[in-house]
């Protein structure tokens, strides 16, 4: 079974820095693309970056373009999202997810397996 766990969500004051992590058991990650996503109560999921296997391919959100960074550690099966000059508009729950995808090139349009969120408060 697929699972995926998030963890590294937090309370942080604005500018500060939170990295997230996504780990992964009962499959190995790099053979999958990996996106995470934030939600706010009363708000459309968003995609905030996405990753294909083999890194050839990433993209991120306009709104935390040059602030986030995503990475993968295929060896510790663990996706991270390095979060730096955190905005109180960053709120949200974080979610990663998984799918596999047989191409490289682009992130797909749909993710079928997520985990379960991780709380970010950004907030003096």
């Amino acid at each position: 079974q697929l699972q995926l766990m998030e963890s590294g969500g937090g309370l942080v004051q604005p500018g500060g820095s939170l990295r997230l992590s996504c780990t992964a058991s009962g499959f190995t990650l790099d053979q999958y693309a990996i996106g995470w996503f934030r939600q706010t109560p009363g708000k459309d999921r968003e995609r905030v970056s996405c990753i294909t296997k083999g890194s050839h391919y990433i993209n991120y959100a306009e709104s935390v373009m040059g602030r986030f960074t995503i990475s993968r550690d295929n060896a510790k099966n663990t996706v991270y999202l390095q979060m730096n000059s955190l905005k109180p508009e960053d709120t949200a729950v974080y979610y990663c997810s998984a799918e596999y995808v047989r191409y490289s090139y682009g992130c797909p349009p749909n993710f079928g397996s997520w985990g379960q969120g991780t709380q970010v408060t950004v907030s003096s």
